[in-house]
């Protein structure tokens, strides 16, 4: 018995001690979490429970050069409520009033709203959705409504904010006007102007302090934000809307017509280089148009006989021959190597080299430069590298094409080289490259790098200011270029080109047509490249431009860049400078009225000849409707971009002159 009770003893001391060594471990660890450990946890609670959130900054807003918003930062707001947050007096006497509120804001019945805000205090739902999608002046009257202007706190309220990129002219210019993302792996992506300047355009983030509610939710802790966001800056474009409609519109036209697979324009300013219009569509498998990609800036290609102006400035100003040396056309074939060098159309005689150069003769041009610079082809080929060709422009843009100019010496050099080049063959440049040797030649030789922007604001203040690049002061001698001018006006007037020419406006210019992927597969996969640049107007030229358009169909054997590119370029020139190219008059109280060239084929002929009543202009094109209205007397106020979809003033009504016409456009 005795032992018995020794043993139970001895297990009492053992559970005793054994607690008491617990009871040690207990306060030391405590004493640890408390003093040594402490800041630790505290800071560890701190962040699970209430931590800091991002509120981006505004972007900047980009504006094109006549002040047109083409992309903009516009916050959203969602509202949610914390239905356990007001106090039960607090949300008796409120709870009517605001579901009023809301009602007549937002267009839903009280009830609806009354019942939703009943049901989240009875759930004791802490993230009750209220509203989403509202602007910031919503926004503002919801926080003043009864009981959430009380505040996150006494009131419930819970602010959600965002930030939406808007392109208020919809889809023209999408793939440069571009776009920032970030992809599914993270990293940050981007295209066109809103990715090259994001820089400027991209504020600083703010901060705002939330707290963790319930089920992952947080909510504000204070009406205030931690750190208030800093708005980008804002970035002036050189795009001119007006002209990017034209541009646009005419080649989406062009593209359908021809169920060309893509194309682009670019409109340049000759003098500084400011790109005015650049419109880059390619077709959807649904057979529509869309801006896939920035062809004008990343499709390096063989550009054909657009190239064959090098030669002709080569020939020129090297002092080779003049332009009314003489060449046998052999037939429009001649062999090299046994390779072909054919013209389109195949005629026999002699002609002198600028009556090559305007009916666009192949084997005129390969003559001409293979038998002055086939003992010194670099002489040939410095000239081309001088401007710029051999290189990328260096664009503030990601994927800019880039180019490819036989060098002698270098292995890809053969004996082909040199009569290839000529007309435009075995080179790959992109059309923005093509077009700014043109230009060069409207602009009195001065070759400049196109540029996007023109500056970057801060509400009325400069930040920076883009001027002119010369890439080339003088591309040629004043001779040279005289002598050049003259041929490519007559491109127009009396050689491949002379279907564009008009009595009433001067341009100047050369088409191409190039075979494309032809060595491909013995030549099955080729398709043609049509194109047209040059300047208008032809003797004091303004703008330049380049139309390129890939594989248009050939059916009625019409792929020729005169008439697939070449009418683009003509449309767009004479939309910028004339409101009437082509002059049809109608006759009324001995007055003329001045209406659009027969190309306006949107129009109905018979309001054209009852000038007494208004017209019905929906489904024009809005820079037709507003030069023919104008043109009637009426005063015209138009809203939108694209196509006249509404008219404030109903067709066959009485016309007035002077009486304002609202236009909506889309």
């Amino acid at each position: 018995m005795a032992i018995e009770e020794k043993n139970i003893s001895y297990r009492v001391y053992i559970v005793g001690f054994a607690m008491f060594v617990m009871a040690i471990a207990i306060v030391v660890k405590l004493t640890n979490i408390q003093w040594v450990e402490g800041n630790y946890y505290r800071k560890l609670a701190k962040e699970r429970t209430v931590k800091n959130f991002v509120i981006p900054a505004n972007k900047g807003n980009l504006y094109s050069a006549d002040g047109s918003l083409l992309a903009t930062s516009i916050p959203n707001y969602k509202v949610r409520f914390d239905a356990v947050a007001p106090k039960s007096e607090d949300f008796k006497k409120n709870v009517v009033a605001l579901a009023d509120s809301l009602g007549a804001l937002l267009g839903k019945p009280a009830s609806f709203y009354l019942s939703g805000l009943q049901r989240a205090r009875n759930n004791k739902d802490r993230y009750f959705l209220v509203a989403r999608n509202l602007s910031y002046t919503e926004y503002v009257k919801i926080k003043g409504f009864p009981l959430f202007k009380l505040g996150a706190y006494k009131g419930g309220i819970i602010i959600e904010q965002q930030t939406v990129r808007e392109h208020p002219i919809g889809l023209i210019a999408e793939r440069t006007i571009g776009y920032e993302r970030v992809n599914p792996d993270g990293t940050p992506d981007g295209k066109g102007i809103e990715w090259a300047y994001r820089k400027y355009l991209n504020g600083k983030d703010g901060k705002i302090l939330k707290q963790k509610i319930a089920k992952g939710q947080w909510k504000p802790l204070r009406d205030n934000n931690e750190v208030e966001p800093r708005d980008g800056y804002d970035v002036i474009s050189t795009i001119d809307v007006y002209i990017q409609d034209i541009a646009h519109h005419a080649l989406l036209k062009q593209l359908q017509d021809y169920d060309a697979d893509h194309g682009c324009v670019v409109v340049m300013e000759t003098k500084t280089g400011e790109i005015k219009a650049i419109a880059n569509l390619g077709k959807a498998n649904d057979g529509t148009y869309y801006e896939t990609q920035n062809y004008a800036i990343a499709e390096s290609h063989e550009p054909g006989s657009t190239f064959k102006l090098l030669d002709l400035i080569a020939l020129l100003d090297d002092k080779k021959i003049d332009t009314s040396a003489v060449f046998d056309k052999h037939d429009g074939l001649m062999m090299y190597w046994g390779h072909r060098v054919e013209d389109s159309h195949r005629t026999s005689g002699k002609v002198s080299l600028a009556k090559g150069f305007e009916v666009s003769s192949n084997t005129v041009m390969v003559q001409a430069v293979y038998n002055n610079y086939k003992n010194n082809p670099e002489e040939f080929v410095d000239r081309i590298n001088s401007y710029g060709l051999n290189k990328p422009l260096g664009l503030p843009f990601q994927g800019e094409g880039r180019p490819r100019i036989p060098q002698p010496g270098d292995k890809t050099w053969s004996k082909l080289s040199l009569p290839w080049m000529a007309f435009g063959y075995g080179v790959s440049v992109t059309p923005l490259q093509t077009l700014s040797i043109y230009n060069a030649v409207a602009n009195n030789g001065e070759m400049v790098k196109p540029i996007f922007v023109r500056e970057i604001k801060e509400w009325n203040k400069t930040i920076k200011k883009y001027d002119k690049v010369v890439i080339n002061p003088k591309i040629c001698s004043d001779e040279t270029l005289a002598k050049v001018r003259a041929v490519l006006k007559n491109v127009v007037k009396r050689g491949t080109g002379k279907n564009l020419y008009s009595r009433d406006f001067s341009m100047a210019g050369k088409t191409g047509t190039a075979q494309v992927d032809y060595a491909k597969n013995g030549g099955a996969d080729k398709y043609y490249a049509s194109s047209f640049v040059g300047y208008f107007p032809a003797d004091a030229p303004k703008y330049s431009c380049i139309v390129v358009v890939h594989k248009p169909s050939t059916v009625n054997n019409n792929y020729y860049g005169a008439d697939v590119a070449g009418p683009v370029f003509k449309r767009i020139a004479q939309k910028i400078f004339t409101d009437s190219p082509s002059m049809n008059e109608i006759k009324t109280l001995k007055k003329k009225i001045v209406v659009q060239e027969k190309s306006y084929n949107n129009y109905d002929a018979k309001a054209q000849n009852n000038i007494t009543q208004i017209p019905d202009v929906k489904g024009m094109a809005g820079m037709d409707a507003v030069a023919l209205l104008e043109n009637m007397g009426l005063k015209v106020k138009a809203i939108g971009i694209g196509k006249v979809k509404k008219q404030s003033l109903p067709a066959g009504g009485r016309l007035v002159k002077s009486k304002t016409i609202i236009l909506e456009l889309s």
